[in-house]
């Protein structure tokens, strides 16, 4: 099973940038899509972003396509969020995931097994 650990929230102004990692240890990375989500005490879990196994493939939310990509570093076992533009109502803890099937996209349906533990996003006004 893939663990996973979140780096590189913290607080920013409004219009400002982050970039998130998500490390990830253990067998088969390579071929496993992985999302980002993200959390308020106020809202639902929200999936913003997520790539395939090889990173051909990408989905990013409505809520945040023009300011947020996703990419990811297969020899590094990484996944990065780059967040641009960032807005107040971006704050939230954010969190990857893995899929539980190898080689899957977003198209194909994804079901999220392993969890990190978040890094906390502040977008200041």
């Amino acid at each position: 099973q893939v663990q996973l650990v979140e780096s590189g929230g913290g607080l920013v102004q409004a219009g400002g940038s982050l970039r998130l990692s998500c490390a990830a240890s253990g067998p088969n990375f390579s071929r496993i899509a992985i999302g980002w989500f993200r959390r308020t005490p106020e809202k639902e879990r929200e999936l913003v972003a997520a790539i395939s196994w090889s990173g051909g493939s990408t989905y990013i939310a409505d809520s945040v396509k023009g300011r947020f990509s996703i990419a990811r570093d297969n020899a590094k076992n990484t996944v990065y969020l780059q967040m641009k533009s960032l807005k107040p109502e971006d704050t939230a803890n954010y969190f990857c995931a893995a899929d539980t099937k190898p080689y899957a996209d977003y198209a194909m349906g994804l079901t999220f097994g392993s969890w990190g533990q978040g890094t906390q996003v502040t977008v200041s006004s």
